[in-house]
């Protein structure tokens, strides 16, 4: 039977037949190669129909492995003009190679375009699923089609189902089992019931083959199974060749015989979670004891941080409980461990059966949990005062200092220090120092310290972690949250070396939720230090996981760096689709509002509308108050970015009201890169005031503090703002050396935005033009613009006010009214759009 999938998710193999078609000058060889069922001939088909519309010239040849070099050659001989000639084959020819082909090589789908299909077929596919489909087929078009045909609606929504094979591919994996001898049968369906890292010997064992050898001889030649090419007794690996072909023996096995076959493996393997693995499979009926055995594995795993084998074991645990409190208990525990290895996906499915569950201290616990995790504070905040307010610190310890713990993290999220370290301190006394919850209480603790203005006790804290934490996925949270308090405290390489470490252990078993702190923080590091190519593949790895994983807490603080890299380069329409997906999640935590208004500010200010950026970090003034983490230096870089805006607007009382505060605790915590931020933001406006002198020796301690460490766009930033002040003091000599350096560096980083703006500057201050030397003076017409009128003009006849160019240029709105009166005289034009289109 021949299933149509269209043309899904080949968009790249048709893009670049048709480019080479379009281009072509002589006639030309490409082979399209892949397995049975990817799609050749679909893709044949409708790339032949677009070249037709298009009238390009492309001949196609399907199958074409199955013509014998004859009747390729006359095939060939026909064509009288040149052509791209498109062929398919499943298996390379000798005829064909002899053609000289480039080769196309179609790989499976991937899970966007499955998921494609299956809406295609009007089947409702919960997320999970469409990754288990897309596995299980390696992508194949045939094999997921005809898996979404034979299976019921009803089936794709259901979570953690065991997806069979195709019928065509049982009905052939059955006649190949027949077909071969006993013995060789026997070792295929022992390699499809051990788990694949299970040696060959065990293999041979649970088959009980008398002779090996000649058993997996006869079972490679079925093609049921395959071995590597230097394939030797001592070291065979020998494996079943795919999730289908698995799923097909176990099918053609029957219940009876795999169940058998199971209770034999467990008696064989020496691996814990694999033995119990096969009990389980073996046991259809509750048994308490299998249970217990399945739970304690769980907890064991979960101390160690593995929890995506802890939500297995656990849910495995609870279908073998027949009573119901602990089978509901259980049950509650795989969604707990779910959402704790960040897989909020899987543990969403889960939520109406937990809901449908008594209430108890753990379920509204873990529901607290998927909140946090999706943003939600007034929802958590409830369920966790909920649970904590029924749970029974006497019969359940666990749960409470698991609550606890929970607590630890909305109060992370919601930025606030002293209550952090509170419930950390609780969580830690009543789980202990090694359990779960007391490690990751620990981890987080740090952080609250630092916000709660021990910065000494907190890196203590985390050099005593990762001294008793050193291994295994636990030692993930440690590097996470050692680099992100090393970015706080102004200790970059060593947060870049920590965050990449924690992003790297993710490969060996680490949670998503902590890959996703990692990124976000890795692409701020990234980014301040100027690498801003690899801050955006970081974010965009950040934004995959957290599309796969559900997690929608760290979206605003990844978007964040994107929108701000692609503003300063110009990109708008990547900052403003940015600062769109910063803004997308419904979440109200402070982790995620910061982020987000910050993002809107950049944008502003990046436009130089200043007004703009004061409204839009106003509420970060008021949430300051309540939000620990506002105030303390080196957290979020927002008090600069809204005193400077309010310096250019002419708000100079506010900006000094707001600075002060903030430069007495900075001074008292001895934050170099803070120091220097607020620095520029009061030099800025002493030079605002007429204080040049001020200005220049707080500008100057700027740049000492800076000196040594790797903050590249912190020292564009503030040369700017220096070379500004100078110009506007009439400093122009000073002004251009300074604002060449920021020009240099903006450069270097590829900010166009700003690198444009420096521009402007050095030739407002006319030192490079030609026109500064008294003798120019004297010759130059009257009609002549000075640089400072002809910066203004520009801007003007660009369509910005009077209040957006002196923003631009740093002078007054009265400053430009004044430039703009001259100019016009000058010109003798009368009006804004006469300016313009004497400029068009």
């Amino acid at each position: 039977m021949i299933i149509e999938a269209g043309c899904i998710g080949r968009d790249r193999e048709v893009g670049e037949i048709l480019e080479r078609a379009a281009h072509l000058t002589h006639t030309s060889y490409l082979l399209i190669t892949g397995a049975a069922g990817i799609g050749k001939s679909t893709l044949l088909r409708h790339v032949a129909q677009l070249a037709a519309q298009q009238h390009l010239s492309i001949r196609p040849i399907d199958d074409a492995d199955k013509l014998g070099a004859a009747e390729l050659a006359k095939v060939i001989g026909e064509m009288h003009e040149a052509h791209l000639v498109l062929l398919t084959a499943t298996h390379d020819t000798p005829a064909l190679m002899s053609l000289l082909p480039d080769v196309m090589p179609l790989a499976g789908l991937d899970r966007d375009a499955v998921a494609a299909l299956a809406t295609a077929r009007a089947r409702a596919v919960h997320p999970t699923v469409v990754d288990t489909l897309t596995h299980h087929t390696g992508g194949n078009p045939r094999d997921v089609l005809s898996l979404l045909n034979e299976l019921p609606g009803r089936t794709w929504s259901q979570v953690g189902i065991a997806l069979p094979a195709p019928e065509y591919i049982v009905s052939s994996v059955g006649e190949k089992l027949d077909a071969c001898p006993p013995p060789a049968r026997l070792l295929i369906e022992a390699l499809c019931i051990l788990h694949e890292n299970e040696s060959l010997g065990v293999a041979i064992e649970l088959a009980n083959v008398i002779d090996p050898l000649s058993a997996l001889d006869d079972a490679l030649r079925t093609g049921l199974v395959q071995a590597p090419a230097a394939l030797v007794p001592a070291d065979a690996h020998a494996r079943i060749a795919g999730p289908l072909v698995r799923a097909a023996v176990l099918q053609v096995m029957g219940i009876l015989r795999v169940g058998q076959m199971h209770r034999r493996a467990a008696d064989l393997v020496t691996d814990p979670v694999h033995k119990l693995h096969h009990r389980v499979a073996a046991t259809p009926v509750p048994d308490a004891a299998l249970a217990d055995e399945l739970d304690a594995l769980a907890q064991a795993r979960a101390t160690d941080g593995e929890w995506a084998a802890a939500a297995d074991l656990y849910r495995q645990a609870g279908r073998l409980t027949s009573d119901r409190l602990r089978s509901d208990q259980r049950t509650t525990l795989s969604v707990d461990a779910l959402l704790a290895a960040g897989d909020c996906v899987s543990a969403a499915s889960y939520v109406p059966i937990v809901e449908s569950l008594r209430e108890t201290a753990l379920r509204n616990a873990t529901l607290a949990y998927l909140a946090i995790l999706r943003g939600r504070s007034a929802e958590a905040h409830l369920r966790l005062e909920r649970a904590w307010g029924i749970v029974s610190f006497e019969r359940e310890p666990d749960v409470a200092a698991l609550i606890a713990q929970r607590f630890v993290l909305h109060e992370l999220v919601r930025c606030r220090g002293d209550e952090l370290v509170d419930w950390a301190d609780r969580a830690i006394e009543m789980a202990g120092d090694n359990s779960p919850a007391g490690i990751e209480a620990a981890v987080i603790r740090g952080l609250g310290q630092a916000w709660s203005g021990d910065t000494a006790g907190a890196v203590a804290s985390y050099t005593d972690l990762a001294e008793r934490v050193r291994f295994g996925p636990q030692a993930q949270r440690v590097s996470m949250g050692r680099g992100w308090l090393e970015l706080g405290v102004d200790d970059i390489g060593s947060a870049r070396s920590h965050l990449e470490t924690a992003v790297s252990m993710a490969a060996l078993g680490g949670s998503n939720r902590i890959s996703l702190w990692s990124l976000a923080w890795l692409a701020r590091v990234e980014f301040l230090t100027g690498d801003w190519d690899t801050a955006l593949v970081t974010v965009q790895r950040g934004r995959e996981l957290a599309d796969r994983s559900g997690i929608e807490l760290v979206t605003p603080l990844l978007n964040w760096t994107a929108a701000q890299i692609h503003s300063l380069r110009g990109d708008w329409s990547s900052a403003h689709e940015a600062a769109e997906d910063a803004a997308a999640p419904a979440g109200d935590y402070e982790i995620m509002r910061i982020p987000m208004l910050l993002t809107q500010a950049q944008l502003a200010e990046a436009a130089a509308d200043y007004g703009k950026v004061i409204r839009t970090l106003e509420p970060l003034r008021q949430m300051a108050k309540d939000t620990p983490a506002l105030v303390e230096p080196g957290w979020w870089p927002w008090v600069d970015v809204f005193a400077n805006a309010l310096v250019v607007d002419g708000r100079l009382n506010e900006a000094d009201a707001l600075l002060a505060p903030f430069e007495e605790r900075t001074a008292a915590r001895g934050h170099r890169s803070t120091a220097a931020r607020l620095g520029y933001a009061r030099a800025r406006l002493l030079g605002s005031t007429g204080d040049i002198h001020g200005a220049r020796r707080t500008f100057e301690r700027s740049l000492e503090l800076l000196e040594g460490l790797p903050l590249r766009y912190d020292l564009a930033r503030v040369n700017f703002a220096y070379g500004q002040t100078l110009r506007r003091a009439g400093k122009r000599r000073a002004a251009d050396t300074i604002m060449a350096t920021a020009r240099e560096i903006y450069h270097s980083l590829g900010a166009t935005t700003y690198v444009e703006r420096c521009d402007r500057e050095l030739k407002a201050g006319g030192v490079h033009t030609g026109h500064s030397g008294t003798s120019h003076r004297a010759e130059r017409d009257v009609t002549d613009l000075t640089p400072q009128e002809e910066a203004v003009a520009t801007l003007v006849a660009r369509g910005l006010s009077n209040r957006e160019v002196a923003a631009e240029l740093y002078i007054s709105p009265k400053t430009v009214q004044y430039h703009l009166t001259r100019i016009y005289a000058k010109l003798g034009l009368r009006s804004r759009s006469e300016l313009a289109a004497s400029r068009s």
